[in-house]
């Protein structure tokens, strides 16, 4: 009889069933287990499901797979991440394509309250790296997770710097955890790992970095930040395709200017220019734009009594009572749905009961 663990990798494996109907099955069920030994008619009744997956679950035999990665997650101490654990990245469950497993290594918290993800080109100007040094350097006391790629050029220097100033910072990889692409930074993960850092990917093991995995790792390098730091680019690449999921997921997305003949620009450019991400030029910009900075305390003052607030308005008051909050928290701890929260906002705003914050987070006046 195969595990629960087993049963949350085999639906990973289970042929038109991808992360989105993934995530309906597990939320209705609560556990992988019950999918698997629900009845068809049962399977095929939950909406978005229909007789074509339930049909596909039910044929899924292959369960000695799934017990193979078990026994390599066991083996080199991984830990296993499903949408339903504690430690899965939360902001990750806000995105409409969550990862049903990620397969972890290290001890950086993945639900640290500052993360930014800073993604590049693999062939970076002097400028970029300077760009990311003062990055790092602005960013160093204030507990800041740094999560990027593990690639050549960016991905390479936000890592290093990062261990430089003492800040955890995580690779997202685009492949199993049996190799580390590509090999010349087999060192600098190590090194993240002795450190409090970690490497992190949806991937099984013998998943090679095939070229199609990475716009799928991009999504989590997007979804799991708070905002997503773009310092060099061309008009196309991975770095595009991240920055348009973090717009597409909400998230902030920040950009370094360059010079107009630099094609390491242009991408970072058109960004700015098209208003799909803000205008940076130093770690100060970032930590204000995200409300990052110590802030003064003020004496509390009385706030007025509201009488006609709907039942939806007054959970996100109750909410916002002891210290602003972040859209993704919001949405999580409210419990209502994200056009809900978005509309009860929106008439608190309007009311003068609530401001939004740099970084989208909303705080009671």
């Amino acid at each position: 009889m195969p595990t629960e663990l087993e049963y949350r990798i085999a639906l990973t494996q289970v042929p038109q069933i991808g992360c989105v109907a993934a995530k309906t099955l597990l939320q209705h069920f609560g556990n992988a287990t019950d999918i698997f030994k629900a009845k068809k008619s049962m399977l095929s009744a939950i909406d978005g499901i229909g007789t074509v997956r339930a049909e596909s679950i039910k044929q899924y035999t292959d369960f000695e797979l799934c017990s193979s990665e078990v026994a390599f997650i066991e083996k080199h101490h991984i830990q296993p991440l499903c949408l339903l654990d504690e430690a899965y990245p939360k902001r990750l469950l806000n995105c409409y394509d969550s990862p049903t497993m990620l397969y972890y290594k290290g001890e950086a918290n993945l639900n640290q309250s500052r993360i930014v993800s800073i993604i590049g080109t693999r062939k970076n100007s002097d400028y970029g790296k300077h760009c990311v040094q003062e990055l790092m350097e602005s960013l160093a006391a204030h507990e800041v997770l740094i999560v990027s790629g593990l690639a050549f050029g960016i991905d390479t220097l936000a890592h290093r710097d990062a261990l430089k100033h003492k800040l955890p910072t995580v690779a997202v990889l685009a492949h199993g955890l049996q190799t580390i692409y590509p090999a010349e930074n087999k060192k600098l993960a190590k090194q993240m790992l002795e450190e409090g850092g970690g490497i992190l990917t949806e991937f099984m093991s013998g998943t090679g970095p095939d070229k199609h995995n990475f716009p799928t790792r991009n999504r989590i390098v997007a979804g799991m930040a708070d905002a997503t730091i773009v310092v060099e680019t061309d008009v196309k690449g991975g770095s595009m395709i991240t920055a348009e999921l973090a717009n597409n997921y909400n998230r902030d997305v920040l950009a370094y200017p360059g010079k107009i003949t630099d094609s390491r620009s242009r991408g970072c450019n058109h960004l700015i220019k098209t208003n799909k991400a803000a205008l940076i030029t130093s770690g100060q910009d970032v930590l204000e734009m995200m409300n990052w900075l110590p802030q003064e305390k003020k004496a509390p003052a009385q706030r007025s009594l509201f009488i006609e607030l709907s039942a939806d308005e007054r959970i996100l008051y109750d909410l916002l009572q002891p210290s602003p909050l972040h859209i993704d928290e919001i949405n999580l701890r409210s419990q209502l749905s994200a056009s809900a929260v978005a509309t009860a906002l929106l008439t608190l705003e309007l009311q003068g009961v609530v401001a939004s914050l740099p970084g989208k987070m909303y705080k009671l006046l």
